[in-house]
């Protein structure tokens, strides 16, 4: 078994701008999923009544596969 030392400089403002921009991205990221997220359509069928999720012919459930038909064949 071979063992390996690296003593590399420990560059603190290199680490913290590294650090800030993958914070960055993640905040984007947080962003773009909380825009894209259905939650609230399928909380809004859900509080409908059976009848009128009859009338929009949708089944209790099926509500998921409703609301993400545009994403998947199912």
């Amino acid at each position: 078994m071979a063992t390996q030392t690296l003593n590399a400089p420990r560059n603190v403002a290199i680490r913290e701008k590294v650090d800030a921009f993958f914070a960055t991205i993640g905040q984007g990221m947080n962003a773009y999923m909380e825009r894209r997220s259905r939650m609230g359509q399928i909380q809004a069928l859900e509080a409908k009544t059976d009848a009128e999720l009859a009338k929009m012919g949708i089944r209790r459930d099926r509500i998921v596969h409703h609301v993400f038909r545009d994403l998947f064949y199912v």
